[in-house]
């Protein structure tokens, strides 16, 4: 393995890590959880179901944690192509949108 390798795999190991350890949080929280875009995270008297909330969004970090690292796959096992680098970058990319859609889904099915 190069430096160069090993330094991208620690690098989107930690960020991956990062990622899973908000999951599990949200996960584990017994208040509702937010969605880190500056927007404060709602009362529970304002959500029908605080627990399904909290999972929903934990489950979500967490598929996003596993995509950074399909991602890293992705650019490891096909070479310095610039075609799959951008295949990668999308992969980082494409779910964020995904989780912001998914997330105003919540809104509109947990908010009272």
């Amino acid at each position: 393995m190069t430096a160069e390798n090993l330094i991208s795999f620690i690098i989107f190991v930690l960020v991956a890590f990062v990622m899973f350890t908000i999951g599990i949080a949200q996960l584990l929280s017994k208040k509702p959880v937010g969605f880190y875009s500056g927007e404060k995270p709602p009362q529970a008297g304002d959500l029908t179901d605080v627990s399904a909330w909290n999972k929903k969004h934990g489950i979500m970090w967490i598929l996003y944690g596993t995509a950074i690292l399909f991602s890293y796959g992705i650019l490891i096992f096909t070479g310095d192509s610039m075609w799959y680098t951008l295949l990668a970058c999308g992969g980082l990319m494409f779910p964020v949108v995904i989780m912001i859609w998914y997330h105003n889904k919540l809104k509109k099915t947990y908010l009272k």
